[in-house]
């Protein structure tokens, strides 16, 4: 955690994670309240859909960082813009958007708010090591199509 405090929060506390690397479970109002960095990391249902919105943009630090790199609809885009473009929340940055890419004309584009909100193109996957590693999967693919075998990752 770069001798960060790490809270985290979720439906149950995961005890033996949490020894292991010194995070505290909290409420997700107090992790909104105490955090200088809002990260979530969960997957996208019912539950979380359009999760961070307006109310629990409110509720987090007026210098906090929002940073989504989960799932663009975890987000309501619109209530994001507000709270960067009225300073409720001083930044937020995103791997991921609803839709993507982005239309050229969406306001999260807005060049009003650079410094304020950084997108980047959904990178996540961008080490030369991953970009490898997809490369000899869909040369096996092919090579296993074309062979009238199985393929071993046919997504």
């Amino acid at each position: 955690g770069f001798g960060c405090n790490i809270l985290y929060t979720g439906p149950n506390e995961k005890k033996q994670e949490s020894e292991r690397l010194n995070a505290k479970y909290v409420t997700l109002d107090d992790l909104l309240k105490l955090s200088d960095f809002v990260v979530p990391l969960c997957p996208l249902n019912k539950n979380t859909y359009r999760m961070f919105n307006r109310d629990l943009f409110k509720k987090m630090k007026p210098d906090a960082i929002f940073i989504n790199c989960s799932r663009g609809d975890l987000v309501d885009q619109e209530a994001l813009l507000w709270a960067v473009s009225s300073s409720v929340i001083a930044a937020a940055g995103l791997d991921v958007t609803t839709p993507e890419p982005l239309p050229t004309d969406s306001p999260l584009l807005d060049p009003s708010l650079r410094g304020k909100l950084v997108i980047f193109p959904h990178i996540g996957s961008a080490s030369n090591r991953t970009r490898e590693n997809m490369a000899m999967l869909a040369a096996e693919n092919l090579i296993a199509g074309l062979s009238g075998r199985p393929m071993p990752s046919p997504l």
